[in-house]
């Protein structure tokens, strides 16, 4: 069953292409390693305000992704620049 996980978090207006670049490399570290991803997304609410949503293909894919990628060089570098980050992770049962 599919997963989507809901990021959010707050960056400094400044680095708003850093934040956008260093979310498109975790995006493709991610992919090349846990192909479960199958969507990834970054909007902005307001200056400070982001929210990354991401599809996964199953919960176990997820699971694998979380697991392996704190520490790697992508997340340090896209966590840096992020402050006050929240997750929830929605099950999806209808796709209408």
């Amino acid at each position: 069953m599919p997963i989507i996980s809901v990021t959010r978090f707050q960056a400094d207006p400044a680095d708003a292409e850093q934040v956008q670049a260093r979310h498109a490399a975790l995006v493709s570290a991610i992919r090349s390693v846990h192909p479960g991803l199958t969507e990834a997304r970054l909007g902005r609410l307001d200056d400070e305000t982001w929210v990354g949503v991401w599809r996964w293909d199953s919960a176990a894919s997820l699971q694998a992704a979380r697991q392996a990628a704190p520490g790697t060089p992508a997340a340090v570098a896209a966590f840096a620049l992020a402050r006050d980050v929240t997750a929830e992770d929605i099950e999806v049962l209808a796709e209408i």
